[in-house]
């Protein structure tokens, strides 16, 4: 069992500060030299010293002031190419939170199984850009059902790479990852779910948040909430179905306003997210609502309409629709290249191509493409068939490594 401790801002802030300190004298660095609150010390000289300075800031979650919307995670769906993409067509200000793909844990801690499992921690140079210029935070979402790799894998995570958070998925509802005891399954074994908190929390000083479900067969909110709402957690994503229902049914926003008036008695700093069948960003604010809810994640939506995060935009051209669906090949094939099966594109096809006349042509055509170039040719084909511009930018300016 991993102890934890409760520690306020200012003491936490200062253990860090004492850290940083131990880690420049170890690596052989006058420690003089450097002020902690700076961000002017080259990387080169100490690129670990850089991470655990950036991880210095505060607590996002806890900092929040208004309804947070965000994006959630989905598997083959929010890589660095997808948040980028919907990042770059969103107004300012209304993304607040991206999630990674939900990462394993036993991968990160496997000598071999490292590497690949790493893609869904990749976040490109573009997008890092991005995150910073619009503010909006990335957290990286992690999965098992192992206390220790927990920690060991979190710690990796807060050392290596540059994310605003840690979730743990306690939601995901999968049978065959159910099975091992992992995500959904933790919402009945409370003793290993309260292990697995404790490990992370004590890995990272890092905002903690858990996603999780209303309940596994049954709707167990008030037993569920009381435990979570006791652990050392910043943050909880409920989404408003049992782990059973899988994606069916309605999702339950009462028993999602139930667990806030659970936090509000028992611990009003940790913030309630909702999450199921968001399908407008003023649908999201709606349900805030409502609900009294600090925000909103939204997954499935933005398959209907990727601009969710753009409200009030006029409507979307056919020409505009298929330039956005060219950049999305470019940031999918700059990114991921080969090492990745053109195949799981085919699931973003409707997205864009949709809603206008010869749609249901063009998208056979697509659904039968098996390469970048094939794709970026057939489109192109189509844009110059009904006299439609192509206004994808030049290579250059898409800077991705």
């Amino acid at each position: 069992m991993f102890l934890y401790n409760r520690l306020g801002k200012e003491q936490l802030l200062a253990k860090l500060k004492i850290k940083v300190r131990q880690k420049i004298v170890a690596d052989g660095l006058d420690e003089n030299v450097f002020d902690v609150t700076s961000t002017t010390i080259p990387k080169e000289k100490n690129r670990k010293f850089l991470k655990m300075q950036n991880n210095l800031s505060g607590n996002f979650w806890r900092e929040a002031t208004e309804p947070l919307m965000i994006l959630a995670p989905m598997e083959d769906v929010t890589d660095t190419a997808f948040r980028e993409l919907v990042m770059r067509i969103s107004q300012p200000g209304k993304l607040r939170v991206v999630f990674t793909e939900f990462t394993s844990t036993d991968g990160l801690c496997h000598p071999v199984g490292r590497p690949r499992v790493e893609q869904r921690l990749k976040v490109s140079e573009s997008e890092r850009d991005l995150l910073k210029s619009l503010d909006i935070k990335i957290v990286a979402q992690i999965w098992g059902n192992n206390p220790e790799k927990y920690h060991e894998a979190v710690k990796y995570i807060t050392e290596e790479y540059h994310f605003d958070g840690i979730d743990i998925n306690m939601g995901c509802p999968v049978r065959n990852v159910v099975a091992q005891g992992s995500c959904s399954a933790l919402i009945d074994n409370e003793p290993l779910a309260q292990e697995i908190i404790a490990a992370t929390h004590e890995a990272t000083h890092l905002p903690l948040s858990v996603k999780t479900r209303l309940g596994v067969k049954k709707i167990e909110t008030e037993r569920w909430m009381q435990f979570l709402l006791n652990q050392p957690l910043d943050a909880i994503i409920l989404h408003g179905r049992t782990q059973k229902q899988m994606s069916e049914g309605e999702a339950n926003w009462q028993e999602i306003a139930r667990a806030v008036s659970l936090r509000n008695e028992l611990a009003p700093h940790i913030k309630i997210i909702g999450n199921g069948d968001v399908t407008s960003y003023v649908h999201a604010l709606a349900l805030c609502d409502e609900h009294q809810t600090d925000g909103a994640m939204i997954g499935r939506g933005i398959f209907s309409d990727p601009w969710l995060f753009n409200p009030g935009r006029p409507a979307i051209s056919v020409d505009e629709r298929l330039n956005t669906l060219l950049l999305h090949l470019d940031l999918f094939d700059k990114n991921w290249g080969n090492t990745k099966h053109f195949a799981i594109l085919r699931r973003f096809f409707k997205i864009y191509i949709s809603g206008f006349r010869g749609a249901a042509e063009l998208r056979a055509r697509m659904m039968e493409v098996n390469t970048f170039d094939e794709a970026r040719i057939t489109v192109n084909i189509f844009l110059q068939e009904n006299d439609l511009i192509c206004s994808l930018p030049d290579e250059k300016t898409i800077n991705i490594i």
